[in-house]
C-alpha cells in the first residue's frame, strides 16, 4: 500500500438537504477503500455551513468553494484544475462505491500503463438492492478510438459512464475536462480520454448509481428539454474527434514514410 495517494476523487455538490444523506454515505464508502486517496469537494455555490461534520473534519477531503452556481460540468473542471495526483475519477454525491472500487482500477492501471481503467456500475435501488448495468462496450482492452464505435446513435445508451473511469489526470485535462452543457457533459470527458488513449473494460463492479427521486437526471422539464441536443452534440463530439485523431494519425504515418 502507498503511504501517498495517487488518485483524487472529484466530486462536485450544491449540498442540496435532501442529498445531505447520500453524501455522508459515499463518504463513508470511501473511507472503506483499501488505497490512500484523497478528494475534492467542489461546493457548486453552496454554503459550507452545510458540510456534514464527517467530511468537513476528513484531511484527506480539500473543499473549494465556488461563489455561485456554476454546473456540474464547470464545477468539475474547476475541482480538476486542484488535482496533483497522478490518476483522477469522479464521483456524484449521491452515490457509493464498493470497498475494492479504487484499489482494482489503480492496481490495474498502474501494471499495464493504460491511460484510463474502468469497471461496471450497478443500480443502488431504495431497498438496497442491485442491478448489474451491462453498457454497450464489451470487457478488455480497447484502443484509442475504439469505445466510441460502441455508441450507436445519440438515443442509444452510452457506451461507458464517467464514474466508471480511473484515468491519468493529464488525459483528462488533455481531453478538456468535461464538456460545456447543460446535460451530457460527462459523455464529452468520456470521449476525450477514450479516443486520446488506450483503456480496459474489467468486468467488476466498481461503481453503485443510487436510484432516487432526488436525482439530477429526474430533473424537471427544462433538463428534459436539453437533454436531447445536449446528447446529439456529445455523440457528434465523440465521433468528430475519433475521426480527427485517426486522420492525424495516418498524415504523421504518409509524412514518416
Amino acid at each position: 500500500m502507498h503511504s501517498r495517494p495517487d488518485i483524487t476523487v472529484v466530486i462536485a455538490t450544491r449540498l442540496r438537504p435532501e442529498r445531505l444523506g447520500y453524501l455522508t454515505a459515499l463518504h463513508a464508502s470511501l473511507k472503506r477503500q483499501t488505497v490512500p486517496w484523497q478528494a475534492v469537494l467542489v461546493l457548486d455555490g453552496a454554503d459550507r455551513a452545510l458540510l456534514p461534520k464527517p467530511l468537513a473534519t476528513d484531511a484527506r477531503i480539500r473543499v473549494v468553494d465556488l461563489p455561485r452556481p456554476v454546473g456540474a460540468a464547470a464545477a468539475r473542471n474547476l475541482g480538476l484544475r486542484t488535482v496533483r495526483t497522478p490518476f483522477v475519477c469522479y464521483m456524484d454525491d449521491d452515490d457509493l462505491v464498493p470497498d475494492n472500487s479504487l484499489a482494482v482500477r489503480h492496481q490495474r492501471i498502474t501494471e499495464t500503463g493504460l491511460g484510463w481503467v474502468a469497471g461496471w456500475s450497478a443500480d443502488l435501488h431504495p431497498d438496497g438492492s442491485t442491478t448489474l448495468w451491462r453498457c454497450p462496450t464489451p470487457p478488455g482492452v480497447h484502443q484509442p478510438g475504439a469505445v466510441t464505435r460502441y455508441w450507436a446513435s445519440p438515443e442509444a445508451q452510452i457506451p461507458l459512464g464517467q464514474t466508471m473511469l480511473l484515468a491519468r489526470t493529464d488525459l483528462v485535462l488533455a481531453a478538456g475536462g468535461h464538456g460545456g452543457l447543460p446535460a451530457g457533459e460527462d459523455f464529452v470527458m468520456v470521449n476525450g480520454v477514450t479516443n486520446l488513449a488506450a483503456g480496459e473494460l474489467l468486468p467488476h463492479v466498481v461503481y453503485f448509481y443510487r436510484q432516487h427521486p432526488a436525482q439530477m437526471t429526474a430533473g424537471g422539464a427544462t433538463y428534459r428539454d436539453l437533454r436531447g441536443p445536449a446528447r446529439e452534440f456529445a455523440f457528434r463530439h465523440g465521433r468528430a474527434l475519433r475521426s480527427a485523431l485517426q486522420q492525424s494519425r495516418a498524415d504523421s504515418m504518409a509524412v514518416a514514410t
